[in-house]
C-alpha cells in the first residue's frame, strides 16, 4: 500500500498572518488570498492528474495545531486514508481525530513520536483532480 503521496500542504504560526501573507506575495509572488495559497500541478507519472499544495499562515494563538506546541503543521496527501488509519492503528501511532469528510476531501490528524501534529489528507475524487490547469 502506498502511504503518502506528496505534500499536500504547509501550514506555520506567525504574529502577523496578514502582513506575512503580504509580505510573501510582494517579495516572492506568491498569489495569496485570505486562506493562503494554492500551487497546482500534474502528476508525473499521470499528467491528466491534477493536484494542489496549500501554503497557509496562521495566527500565533490559534488551536488547529494542538496537541501539538510545534509552529508549524505539514499536511501528507495519502491515496486510501481509511486503510492507512487502520494501519497506523495497529501500529501504536495517536490518532488525534476521527476521519472528517469535507467537499475537496477526508482528513485525520496523527501525531509523530516528538509530538508534532501531521495532517493526512485524502483529497476528493478523482473527477475533481482532473480540472484542466492552464
Amino acid at each position: 500500500m502506498k502511504k503518502v503521496t506528496g505534500i499536500g500542504g504547509v501550514f506555520f504560526k506567525c504574529e502577523h498572518p496578514k502582513e506575512m501573507n503580504e509580505w510573501y506575495a510582494k517579495n516572492l509572488g506568491i498569489a495569496v488570498t485570505d486562506y493562503g495559497a494554492t500551487f497546482e500541478w500534474r502528476d508525473t507519472e499521470d499528467p491528466s492528474k491534477k493536484g494542489s499544495t496549500s501554503w497557509s499562515t496562521f495566527p500565533q494563538g490559534t488551536t488547529y495545531f494542538k496537541p501539538s506546541v510545534k509552529p508549524f503543521m505539514i499536511n501528507y496527501r495519502v491515496d486510501n486514508i481509511v486503510a492507512l488509519v487502520e494501519e497506523l492503528k495497529k501500529e501504536g501511532v495517536t490518532i488525534i481525530d476521527e476521519i472528517s469528510e469535507y467537499v475537496y476531501g477526508k482528513f485525520v490528524h496523527i501525531l509523530d513520536p516528538e509530538g508534532n501534529i501531521v495532517e493526512l489528507w485524502e483529497p476528493a475524487g478523482i473527477s475533481d483532480q482532473n480540472q484542466d490547469i492552464p
